[in-house]
């Protein structure tokens, strides 16, 4: 399947990161141009050094009116990829305000304030795109020890297919991508208790946890043209964890 993002500028949220970076060198390979926002400085001039045609943008996601003002000269944006996400694991009462804030700043606030700049000048200026949000499947099913993160995948879930509601008449397509658990440095910190982790692999049905380029192909394919009918679905890419 051919894949062309030529002449197309594609924005990614947390592309320093393991999937977020990797979804960066895809785009790049299929001739985009990408925009790589995180809030990693360090991490960002490392992607830099390795792949030196991105353009690096570090941000506060947590800070609406920060990161919206970053976004705006980088505009006309033509994709985009909502990436960025945090997790912090605990039992609900051991759950701290400033957990539950945090969570819902990176994995819902930063969505929303980027998603409205790029959209509101999609809109104005009459263009269509394509937004691939980065939910888990935490939105879809309870996971021990992650209220919080479940609820925040939950709001990503819902403005999903809200937003393609509002945004499909004009031309701009919106998906999200589920994964189950992805041995990044997140994943790692997330399932690192062995328990936990065994409880959560038994559910899967194709015995294995997600490698990074699983979900990739899927963000890859979502934002194309060969999604074209593909809209407000979010996409489990979960070997079968959702089945049961």
């Amino acid at each position: 399947m051919e894949i062309n993002f030529k002449n197309k500028k594609v924005l990614i949220t947390g592309a320093a990161g393991g999937i977020g970076s990797a979804i960066t060198e895809r785009v790049i390979k299929h001739g985009g141009n990408v925009v790589a926002v995180d809030t990693s400085k360090e991490h960002l001039e490392h992607l830099k050094r390795r792949i030196s045609s991105v353009e690096i943008v570090h941000a506060d996601l947590t800070d609406w009116d920060a990161v919206q003002k970053s976004i705006r000269p980088l505009l006309p944006i033509d994709m985009l990829v909502n990436c960025a996400g945090y997790v912090d694991v605990q039992p609900l009462g051991d759950v701290t305000q400033e957990a539950f804030q945090k969570t819902f700043d990176v994995n819902v606030k930063g969505m929303f304030a980027i998603t409205q700049v790029i959209v509101d000048d999609l809109l104005k200026t009459n263009r269509t795109g394509s937004i691939v949000n980065i939910s888990s499947q935490a939105a879809q099913a309870g996971l021990l020890y992650h209220t919080v993160y479940c609820a925040s995948k939950g709001a990503v879930d819902a403005f999903t297919r809200a937003l393609a509601l509002e945004l499909g008449p004009k031309g701009i397509r919106v998906n999200a991508v589920n994964p189950t658990v992805v041995m990044t440095a997140m994943g790692r910190k997330a399932w690192d208790d062995p328990v936990r982790r065994e409880a959560i692999f038994e559910k899967i049905p194709l015995r294995r946890f997600a490698e990074v380029e699983d979900v990739v192909n899927a963000v890859i394919f979502l934002l194309s043209d060969k999604a074209a009918m593909i809209h407000g679905h979010c996409l489990p890419v979960d070997g079968g964890f959702l089945s049961a």
